[in-house]
């Protein structure tokens, strides 16, 4: 009996170690836990079999991702009207398949790399960790949430971030914790010279001015915070009195450049409303004002789409419904707005009938935004965790990254913290900065640099009034992309596995 206590020792600690990677991330943002923990989990699997290794990869992600995305649960059983017994089944699953990852990590490095040498702590750990990662944030469309990378903002890490993204951070640090596990398993401190390097030369990097303010694209924004109530947003008997609280806050701030209203700011479809937004148009238009807002729109029956229009001083004139330039959310949130094998599930459980879960997707690769001469690279909410999508919408005239987003699905949880943090992320690697309005918060403005410049209250009717300045240049990640990355994973997996066949012979 000891002896199988004993056994359940390290997968329970490595779900304590996964929970507490969260303390990483914002709110919290202690960042040297994205380094303890990897070194507490590696030492966990260490001399295990890859079963038992698989195993506490699993336990460790059940408990990262359980806490880290604990913030679903809300949007699920709050406000899409479950039974509490099938919110948390649905939680369950999602936070078990999201564990796969972590358990393919540990089962695969144990199977395959199971001596303690320099092949399993500085190539085979790293490039394996970075390829699970990949898949996570590919597989099923993805739910890249969580890298590692994304709680270095504040670190000496993030001057990596215009190199190679988010990913390349990642990869910092499991060089580095991996090579202190080598060190404290071999006792050899010259290990420690790698991490050294790797700060260090993070630091330098974080010194280089990839990208120079562009005083010429100096633009005054309003963004408006509308703080709309969830549970009554798409009632029919609150249609008007929404969309006349944002008609207000927009009227006494016509003197700024661009007005941004957030995701699905109009509770209605937008063929429902020709006359409202003709209207809005020409009173925009009037005041040689910009206005983009968030709507629903209808291709043909069943046909939706989660959209960005802009309004007013565009260059296509007045506004029409059918010839009006549109971005259609391409990354859809599963479950949330589509269900995955929908032709299965469906029948098969009410359950998997959400409100709204059957949007179409847009594009990978669209048109610019474009409103009083500025031209915008959209991301809507979700959307703004795939750095590679975000970087491939940007083109030589774009000037901002825009984000719309309705983070109030997720209550006063971490969620839309955690979601700010990425946003600021995509503007260190692109050096190109941010525009998030929200219904109810995070709505801000960042830098190039990522730096917040300004923000409202989350859970207030604000408004918020800020000059932003764009840039000019290019950094790394924004011309090469993930491709130095990805050659970096078949390289270092091809070596480690050329030595594991080696040692097998």
């Amino acid at each position: 009996m000891t002896k199988k206590y004993h056994r359940l020792l390290r997968p329970i600690l490595a779900a304590f170690v996964g929970a507490s990677t969260t303390l990483a991330f914002a709110p919290y943002q202690i960042w040297p836990m994205a380094f303890i923990s990897p070194i507490i989990f590696i030492l966990l699997i260490q001399n295990k079999t890859w079963k038992a290794a698989a195993f506490s990869g699993f336990m460790f992600g059940m408990g990262q991702f359980s806490v880290g995305i604990s913030w679903v649960h809300i949007s699920i059983d709050t406000f899409g009207g479950m039974p509490k017994l099938a919110s948390l089944f649905l939680m369950i699953l999602l936070v078990s398949y999201l564990s796969i990852y972590p358990a393919l990590f540990a089962g695969l490095t144990n199977r395959f790399f199971p001596e303690n040498n320099k092949t399993r702590y500085l190539l085979a750990i790293p490039s394996l960790w970075l390829l699970t990662d990949l898949a996570r944030g590919w597989v099923m469309t993805g739910f890249p949430w969580l890298l590692l990378g994304y709680s270095q903002l504040e670190s000496p890490l993030s001057g990596l971030a215009p190199i190679g993204g988010v990913q390349l951070i990642t990869l910092a640090i499991m060089l580095s914790s991996s090579g202190i596990v080598w060190v404290l398993v071999k006792r050899k401190p010259i290990g420690l010279v790698l991490p050294l390097i790797i700060f260090l030369s993070a630091y330098g990097l974080k010194l280089v001015d990839w990208v120079v303010p562009d005083e010429s694209t100096r633009t005054s924004f309003a963004l408006i915070q509308g703080n709309v109530s969830q549970e009554k947003k798409w009632l029919p008997s609150e249609r008007w009195p929404t969309l006349m609280k944002f008609l207000d806050l927009s009227r006494v701030n016509w003197d700024a450049d661009i007005v941004i209203w957030p995701e699905a700011a109009i509770p209605a479809l937008e063929k429902e409303l020709p006359s409202f937004l003709l209207n809005v148009d020409k009173a925009a238009r009037m005041n040689e004002t910009a206005l983009i807002t968030g709507v629903v729109t209808q291709n043909s029956p069943g046909n939706y789409h989660n959209s960005v229009i802009t309004l007013g001083d565009t260059p296509s004139g007045e506004y029409n419904y059918e010839t009006q330039p549109r971005y259609n959310k391409h990354h859809l949130l599963p479950f949330g707005e589509f269900v995955p094998f929908a032709d299965i599930l469906r029948p098969i459980a009410p359950l998997f009938n959400l409100p709204m879960s059957s949007f179409n997707r847009g594009d990978l690769v669209q048109n610019n935004i474009v409103g009083k001469g500025r031209y915008f690279a959209t991301a809507l909410c979700y959307e703004i965790i795939f750095g590679e999508q975000v970087r491939k919408n940007i083109n030589q005239n774009t000037n901002f990254i825009l984000t719309l987003s309705n983070d109030a699905w997720f209550g006063d949880s971490i969620g839309p913290l955690q979601h700010m943090e990425i946003a600021q992320m995509r503007a260190l690697e692109t050096g190109k900065p941010v525009i998030r309005a929200t219904n109810n918060g995070v709505t801000a403005i960042t830098d190039y640099k990522g730096k917040i410049i300004a923000q409202i209250p989350q859970f207030e009717t604000a408004v918020l009034r800020a000059e932003v300045t764009s840039s000019k240049g290019s950094t790394p990640f924004l011309t090469l992309g993930s491709w130095p990355m990805v050659m970096f994973l078949i390289m270092s997996l091809v070596i480690s596995l050329s030595k594991f066949a080696l040692t097998r012979k």
